[in-house]
């Protein structure tokens, strides 16, 4: 399996040309086993197919499956009496598909889920999507009905003569197959747990007939030090030569993005950043990665970014881009700013070569593993070639002294009613512990939680940006808490986020699984609101509730703890409060509605490109190759 890369090393230490502080981080991912499985000889007595597909999830490291019952999973459900594995009964097939996600992606297991046939595994859909474009390995197992009644007008039928569940997720995960029979049954998932592993991870889908559920079959053997290993493939030359134009460069950067968090290579790029005194700026996505408190830190670029982040790399200085881990799509590129491409070389790293050159022309591709890579690189600065250059001490000095690290501070510091948003991140950083694990929701929260909400540790800061499916972090942040049950879990979620999967508080009430959620409180979706003022100089009246909606009245209802807030200081005591609790927590916070998040401006500007003025041929954002290579 893909080793999990949590725990808390200090990896921020050493010498730099200025003080930097140490936070807490967790340590780089290394190959480890699975947990040890017993050999099963060829005389093993035989089992169900449902219990050997939930002995595989087990292998794989995961302790909880997520889902949502029905006939057609029933033989699962009665494997699960007696194993190891604990199940999680969700609201809906969409929250337990996101809490898989959750769990996934902190423990870097499969997140498994359970769904029915028909509408039970169409509603999963969604979080499976989100899992594809966020890099989540994850195992979405749907019921189906038996193969004697394919061809029958079965009830919800979802074979290929019906819905078709498994063209559906074809194109939503990375496998997507049917178990047709028990003897293969083992193979194919074994096949599938491998597959959301290997290169950059992602989601798998298997269709289970409840016939083909409950067939005996003995088990094959595994060894009992069974090991999966990751790849980690690196293009050594192209290494060497980008970390030779790093260090010729009079003004460089890397940008880090969320390829780097899924590597592991938040070590290696402080390390290259270090020794060559190179700023880094980090995509939305991958917030924490490079520590945002360290003296090279130059902040998030792209939506919601900093302004330290956009003048490094859009001021036309910058001589040579180094991209790790990002296909510079919209979100993170200013709708494809023309300006983000460097004066001499842009060199993109990334583990799927067809993402290389897809939105930017590039000087120099490197197709590897990111931690990989910038591991070669780190060893190329020791090399006498790359002993000796003309850097600064300090090449943020100036920076610092014209560009503030963020929009508007006063804000920060502003009265205590009405609560504005940016003042309620600012209150949370405050009170979080370091190692605090916040999942971020789609809306206005992106760009709050983005711009004030300083991050130093890797895998800390958890947002769904990939396919921006609202609710995610509602559901996902359950997962997350069961994935890292050790650290504080918090979502910070709009009250349109918490209408589309709230009644997961009660999940969470009903499994004592003490997760906070603070719910940004502003009448509906903002952010659509705030863009259309935008976009089109007012709000197309479609986009908030006619009332307030009562978060505290739902959560209590659902059996969690809840506060309303509208102050600082009231928001500061309630936080405190939560994290101490043994259950959930809902914090009702009610915001400012009328506050604007000033960096929309950039999604806003995209949106009215394509929207209002599509044929304009100043709003293609393609550029053309210089065909350096």
């Amino acid at each position: 399996m893909t080793p999990n890369p949590g725990g808390a090393a200090a990896l921020f230490g050493g010498a730099d040309p200025v003080p930097e502080p140490a936070p807490v981080a967790p340590a780089s991912p290394s190959v480890s086993p699975t947990p040890p499985a017993p050999v099963t000889s060829s005389e093993a007595a035989p089992q169900s197919v449902a219990s050997i597909i939930l002995d595989c999830i087990e292998r794989d490291g995961a302790e909880y499956v997520f889902g949502v019952p029905g006939s057609a999973v029933t033989p699962m459900h009665q494997a699960l009496r007696g194993h190891g594995l604990r199940y999680i009964l969700a609201k809906h097939e969409a929250g337990a598909a996101f809490m898989a996600y959750g769990y996934g992606r902190v423990k870097r297991c499969v997140g498994a889920v359970m769904t029915t046939t028909g509408p039970g595994a169409t509603n999963a859909l969604t979080a499976a999507a989100s899992g594809l474009a966020d890099g989540v390995p994850m195992l979405i197992l749907t019921g189906g009905n038996s193969a004697s009644y394919y061809g029958m007008n079965a009830l919800q039928d979802s074979t290929v003569l019906g819905s078709d569940i498994v063209g559906m997720y074809a194109r939503a995960t990375k496998f997507s197959a049917s178990i047709p029979t028990a003897s293969v049954a083992q193979r194919i998932v074994e096949r599938a747990i491998e597959l959301t592993h290997d290169g950059r991870q992602g989601p798998a889908h298997l269709n289970l007939p409840v016939d083909v559920q409950k067939q005996q079959v003995a088990p094959q053997p595994r060894p009992a030090s069974y090991v999966r290993y990751q790849s980690r493939t690196a293009d050594v030359e192209a290494a060497k030569e980008t970390a030779r134009l790093l260090a010729a460069a009079k003004h460089p950067a890397i940008l880090a993005g969320y390829g780097a968090v899924l590597s592991g290579a938040w070590d290696a790029l402080l390390q290259l950043a270090r020794r060559l005194r190179i700023p880094v700026a980090t995509t939305p996505k991958a917030k924490g990665v490079f520590p945002e408190s360290h003296p090279l830190s130059l902040g998030v670029f792209g939506f919601g970014g900093h302004p330290r982040a956009e003048s490094w790399l859009l001021d036309g200085n910058c001589d040579v881009l180094l991209v790790v881990g990002s296909s510079l799509g919209e979100l993170v590129t200013h709708h494809w700013d023309r300006r983000l491409m460097p004066s001499s070389a842009l060199i993109q790293l990334d583990i799927d070569s067809e993402e290389i050159g897809k939105n930017y022309p590039v000087d120099v591709p490197l197709a590897g593993d990111a931690r990989a890579t910038l591991e070669e690189m780190v060893a190329c600065c020791g090399s006498e070639d790359l002993s000796r250059f003309d850097a600064p001490e300090d090449p943020l000095a100036a920076l610092r002294e014209a560009v503030p690290a963020i929009i508007d501070p006063a804000s920060l510091l502003g009265p205590e009613r009405p609560l504005k948003p940016q003042r309620l991140v600012a209150e949370m950083r405050k009170v979080l512990p370091e190692d605090a694990l916040l999942f971020v929701d789609i809306g206005n929260a992106i760009i709050w939680a983005g711009h004030y909400f300083q991050c130093d540790t890797p895998l800390s800061y958890h947002l769904g940006l990939g396919f921006g499916s609202m609710g995610t972090a509602v559901a996902g942040a359950i997962g997350g808490k069961l994935a890292a049950p050790d650290r504080p879990v918090v979502a910070l979620v709009g009250d349109g986020a918490f209408a589309m999967n709230g009644f997961e508080v009660h999940t969470a009430a009903e499994y004592d699984i003490p997760v906070v959620w603070v719910v940004l409180n502003n009448f509906g979706h903002g952010m659509v609101s705030h863009g259309e003022r935008m976009v089109f100089g007012s709000d197309l009246g479609t986009s908030l509730f006619r009332a307030r909606l009562d978060v505290c009245g739902i959560a209590r209802a659902m059996g969690a703890e809840a506060v309303r807030v509208d102050s600082a200081s009231g928001l500061r005591v309630a936080l405190e409060g939560a994290l101490k609790a043994r259950g959930p927590v809902v914090i009702d916070a009610i915001v400012d509605p009328d506050e604007v998040p000033q960096p929309l401006a950039h999604r806003a500007r995209g949106v009215r490109n394509t929207a209002v003025a599509p044929n304009d041929p100043t709003n293609r954002p393609r550029l053309r190759p210089r065909n350096r290579y």
